[in-house]
């Protein structure tokens, strides 16, 4: 029968949570609280709502139980969830870097995005997509002055079988070669995003920036988990997609070009063999797709895109 140890000679794991016996009754009066929560969402009308609760609450339990939480640890925890919502505002949102930095987003998105006949994988949606990204035609610069090499983005968009569909609206967002995004600079700044249209074949284009490693907001309450742990805030260069057609499933994915010294330690783990794509540079002098004269370098990729359809 297990006898409860003093904490003073507890052992630790080589994780450093800490292992003490605890006697069978400590576990049944910890029992009992779990128990009394869950029972208290009994007259709780919504089915879905109340599972979720009840599963969080099995949890959470279960995890202040295992690691045997200290009150000190606990009251830590309140204060970095307090930093975090001060500093969260209409542009900043601390909350979603700590879901990306946990693997809470990539994993919630595995759960919603099954895979489906080649459809092209999802991958985390991030703290910076806005609203009201500007539109353009087909061929376009999406970039609207952010700095950074040129790239030429093209590809298509079909269904699952192959069939191109029509009108689907791409929005398209990425940071520039400084690591920022426009609202970063200026919550009123549109730059480095844009939204177009699939042409009656199915396919797109346009120019964006060739992408390159940043580290995500380290200033504030997550930066200082990362630190502490060990991590860097470090992104894998990308190129975010959100994707949508009547019928099909919106896609949120990015790309990541091939190559890239960050690659798989992207701190929100949202680094996709199936989403990884060759970024060809060309060199200077070289003639363009559509004729446009780039003054040095540029790069150019495609990226073809399969939608799922709605309900799988």
């Amino acid at each position: 029968m297990a006898t409860y140890v003093n904490p003073d000679s507890a052992r630790t794991d080589d994780a450093g949570a800490s292992h003490r016996e605890v006697s069978p009754e400590q576990q049944a009066a910890e029992q009992r609280l779990v128990d009394n929560v869950i029972a208290s969402f009994d007259g709780c009308d919504d089915a879905r709502l109340k599972g979720l609760m009840v599963g969080l609450v099995k949890h959470l339990h279960s995890f202040i139980r295992e690691v045997r939480l200290t009150e000190d640890e606990w009251g830590k925890a309140i204060d970095f969830l307090t930093r975090a919502g001060h500093i969260t505002d209409d542009v900043r949102q601390e909350f979603i870097l700590l879901s990306d930095t946990l693997g809470a987003s990539m994993q919630t998105i595995n759960v919603n995005n099954q895979a489906y006949r080649g459809a092209t994988e999802a991958t985390v949606f991030g703290p910076f997509f806005v609203e009201d990204a500007p539109r353009i035609d087909l061929g376009e610069d999406m970039a609207f002055g952010a700095p950074g090499e040129p790239c030429w983005v093209e590809g298509t968009v079909t269904d699952t079988d192959g069939t191109p569909l029509v009108g689907a609206r791409i929005e398209v967002w990425e940071a520039d070669e400084e690591g920022l995004y426009d609202v970063q600079y200026d919550a009123g700044k549109r730059a480095g995003r844009a939204h177009l249209f699939s042409a009656a074949d199915g396919t797109y284009r346009f120019w964006g920036l060739t992408p390159t490693p940043y580290p995500i907001p380290d200033d504030g309450p997550v930066g200082k988990m990362l630190d502490a742990v060990g991590r860097s805030p470090l992104r894998a260069a990308h190129l975010h997609f959100m994707v949508s057609h009547e019928g099909a499933r919106t896609l949120v994915t990015h790309i990541f070009p091939e190559g890239d010294p960050i690659g798989f330690k992207d701190t929100v783990f949202g680094v996709k063999d199936s989403l990884i794509k060759r970024f060809e540079r060309q060199p200077a002098g070289t003639a363009t797709p559509d004729g446009r004269v780039v003054d040095g370098t540029w790069s150019r990729v495609r990226f073809d895109i399969v939608l799922a359809p709605t309900g799988v």
